[in-house]
């Protein structure tokens, strides 16, 4: 019998997903902090608005990939 191995460039791609997502969430998030304090706004709105709208981002990308298979 063969083993079955575990597809790599399925892996790569998770793995890359990944790194995307908690890259761009740092990012959105500190772009979102400074431009809340810039714009001289008590409330964080762009703190929560930034990182929200990088995840819809995300999760429209993986049903758009994920769709074709």
């Amino acid at each position: 019998m063969k083993k079955s191995t575990p597809d790599n460039k399925l892996l790569w791609q998770y793995a890359g997903l990944a790194t995307q997502l908690l890259v761009g969430l740092g990012l959105m998030l500190w772009l979102g902090n400074w431009l809340d304090k810039y714009v001289g706004w008590k409330s964080p709105i762009l703190v929560w608005i930034l990182p929200l709208l990088l995840l819809l981002g995300i999760l429209i990308k993986v049903f758009r990939d994920t769709s074709k298979r």
